[in-house]
């Protein structure tokens, strides 16, 4: 009768076996969670003590495998996710184009980002609006395939203030912006280069085109920075040549500054009698189409 062989594998190697196994299963894990259904989900994550809730919309072409650039959409105070969703029709790009769209929600009862001069409880109860989106993009990068170098922010008013920031205090993470009728309202020193493409109508009376203040503002009072000031600032700091390549329709003047650094650039799309709202909706009286236009800027210029 033949006797059963025990087999005993050294400390090291059983040790790797394990870490092994333990890796694979990580692995396994992670596909699963990167291959969503596609369309639009809700999700909540902790964020500076707070439950703070956003929504992805994952394209027909996302595999758990091919890294994906990620687009930020930002409501503007007193707005939702939900309607920044509706009114930028980024879902719809994202389908075409194949990339993340995301649509957090900014806190209080009336939602509102913390800016830095604007606007609402975010700002006067000093909301930690940057570190939740750190922990946004940990957050994704874990629970999606996530190209670091494409990672952009888009807004609307108050959104497009906290784009700004974005920009200004996490140029390590994002590499271009897309404010739209927005200021840049605090003092801004980024580490590092982000191109920025700026819509703003030219009869905004919420966020005046030439800067200052109005009666119609949220929980604040603030005289806003004037746009040609802002897309100086970047022009300087982008280190692109001093003249832009201008051009002029009775509906858009735009501004396109070359020779930045890196790869960078810096535009401006003026809307001709433009009003507080984004460009190219029925609503707005003009026909700018800025998604296409701010998805076709953020795919041209990835972080260098």
């Amino acid at each position: 009768m033949g006797r059963t062989r025990s087999v005993f594998l050294p400390i090291s190697m059983a040790c790797g076996l394990f870490l092994v196994s333990l890796m694979g299963a990580a692995a396994f894990r992670k596909f699963a969670v990167a291959a969503p259904t596609p369309g639009t989900k809700s999700a909540t994550i902790e964020a500076g003590g707070l439950t703070r809730t956003y929504s992805v919309h994952v394209p027909p072409g996302y595999d758990g495998k091919t890294p994906m650039a990620v687009v930020f959409v930002l409501h503007g105070a007193t707005q939702s996710a939900e309607s920044a969703e509706r009114m930028s029709g980024m879902s719809e790009k994202a389908d075409k184009e194949n990339f993340l769209a995301v649509y957090p929600s900014g806190i209080g009862h009336v939602p509102t980002w913390n800016a830095g001069a604007c606007c609402g409880y975010a700002m006067q109860n000093r909301v930690d609006d940057v570190g939740f989106f750190r922990d946004l993009i940990d957050e994704l990068e874990q629970d999606y395939t996530v190209d670091p170098k494409r990672i952009f922010a888009t807004g609307i008013s108050n959104g497009a203030m906290m784009s700004y920031r974005l920009a200004c205090e996490m140029s390590d993470e994002f590499a271009a912006i897309a404010p739209v009728e927005g200021a840049q309202d605090l003092t801004c020193r980024p580490s590092n280069l982000v191109s920025v493409i700026v819509f703003h109508g030219t009869a905004d009376h919420l966020v005046p085109f030439e800067g200052g203040s109005t009666p119609f503002q949220i929980g604040s009072k603030r005289s806003d920075t004037p746009v040609a000031d802002t897309v100086a600032f970047w022009v300087k700091r982008d280190g692109c040549e001093d003249g832009p390549n201008h051009d002029e329709t009775p509906e858009l003047h735009t501004d396109k500054y070359a020779g930045c650094k890196e790869g960078t650039a810096v535009e401006l799309y003026a809307i001709q009698g433009g009003h507080h709202m984004w460009p190219g909706l029925r609503i707005s009286g003009n026909s700018v189409p800025a998604t296409d236009l701010i998805w076709s800027f953020f795919s041209q210029h990835p972080k260098p």
